[in-house]
Order: C-alpha cells, then sequence, then structure tokens
C-alpha cells in the first residue's frame, strides 16, 4: 500500500472494525466517511505530500490498465483547453501508441465519483482488494452499463511525453481512501466549473 498516512491510519481502523473496503456497500460508505472526516490526515493530502513517498511509485513504461493512478501531468494543447487538471487520479483502461486513456475521477464532484466507483466494483478481476485486484474496463463496456453512467466527463487521453512525475500506484484497498482526497488541481477553472460542466454532460 502507498505509504501515505491517510490510508494506512484509516485502513488499520478499517480492518480492526472488520469492515474491508470494496466487498460491500457497508465497507464502502464506512471508508468514505472515514476519509471525509478524518481532519488530521489533510496534512498528508497535496500532491507534492503524496508522492513524495517512494513506495509504489513506477516508471511511465509501468502504467497497468485497470490499477489507480496519481501523477503531475501538464498537457500538450494548454493553451486551447478551457480547463484541466495537473494532478489525475485515473483508471487508464486503453494504451494507445505514445499514450493511453483514462478515467480521471477528479473530474466528478466527490459523491459523483462514489456512485461512479460502486458501478465500477462490477468490473474488477478478483475480490482480493490488494495489488493484484484491477478494473476490467473499455469504453464499450463503460458506455453500454447504466451503473457507469457518470463516466463521460472523466474520460481523458494523456500523452506520455507530458507525465512529469513517476506514478503513484493505490491499491484497490484505498480506491475509497483516494476518492475523497482534496487534490485535484485544475488550472484556469475552478472545481465547481468543472463539476458543474461535468454535471451538464452526463445530463446531456
Amino acid at each position: 500500500m502507498a505509504n501515505v498516512y491517510i490510508f494506512d491510519d484509516i485502513l488499520t481502523k478499517g480492518i480492526r472494525s472488520g469492515q474491508m473496503p470494496g466487498r460491500s456497500q457497508e465497507a464502502r460508505d464506512w471508508y468514505r466517511k472515514q476519509s471525509r472526516n478524518f481532519k488530521q490526515a489533510w496534512y498528508h493530502s497535496t500532491p507534492t505530500k503524496l508522492m513524495s513517498t517512494e513506495e509504489k511509485l513506477q516508471p511511465v513504461t509501468g502504467l497497468e490498465p485497470g490499477r489507480m493512478y496519481m501523477f503531475f501531468y501538464d498537457p500538450k494543447h494548454k493553451k486551447t483547453l478551457p480547463y484541466y487538471d495537473t494532478f489525475p487520479l485515473i483508471f487508464p483502461f486503453r494504451t494507445v501508441d505514445g499514450g493511453f486513456y483514462g478515467l480521471n475521477m477528479h473530474y466528478l464532484q466527490p459523491q459523483l465519483r462514489a456512485k461512479l466507483m460502486d458501478g465500477l466494483y462490477n468490473y474488477t478481476n478478483n475480490s482480493k482488494m490488494d495489488q493484484t485486484t484491477k478494473l476490467t474496463l473499455s469504453y464499450k463496456i463503460l458506455k453500454g452499463a447504466a451503473n457507469t453512467r457518470w463516466f463521460k466527463p472523466c474520460v481523458k487521453h494523456y500523452l506520455n511525453p507530458h507525465v512529469k512525475s513517476r506514478f503513484l500506484a493505490i491499491d484497490a484497498a484505498e480506491w475509497d481512501i483516494a476518492l475523497w482526497l482534496p487534490v485535484e488541481r485544475f488550472e484556469k477553472a475552478s472545481k465547481n466549473k468543472v463539476w458543474a460542466d461535468s454535471r451538464k454532460v452526463i445530463q446531456g
């Protein structure tokens, strides 16, 4: 697991209370509530602090579709984009020449991230909730499933040369905690503006 205090502390408390993230709706709700309320941990919830750990950092070539990652990114077309996230929280689901497509969960407000995540749990390759657990996704699956209908504003194309850090891999046991970390870093627009636009995309 990533060596970050908010992950370790909440996971330890959850496991001791018999909750295993991702295994049930009750467990997911418990971890999300703990993440929202764990005020002491926000000190560790900045991109720089999260990326300061050496554990689980992987080179660009080590990206594995279906796992969750955080990384620094500088878009090629940032001058013409209305806004962009410089610290994505993604599930990559397709590799292409020179880059990859992924779901950047930051484009949804936390409550909608949780709803999308509930749907995504239907597409895990196993129920271990560890470093071997990943999503088995494709655009066709996302588009055709009612339980992932919030995905549209999250689909982004990333170019490998514009990835500006190694990847922080987040194990499945930590997914529900990571959803609530306030580490989105939007440029050229506020997060509220981004989330409002995303709701319009979903409704449209």
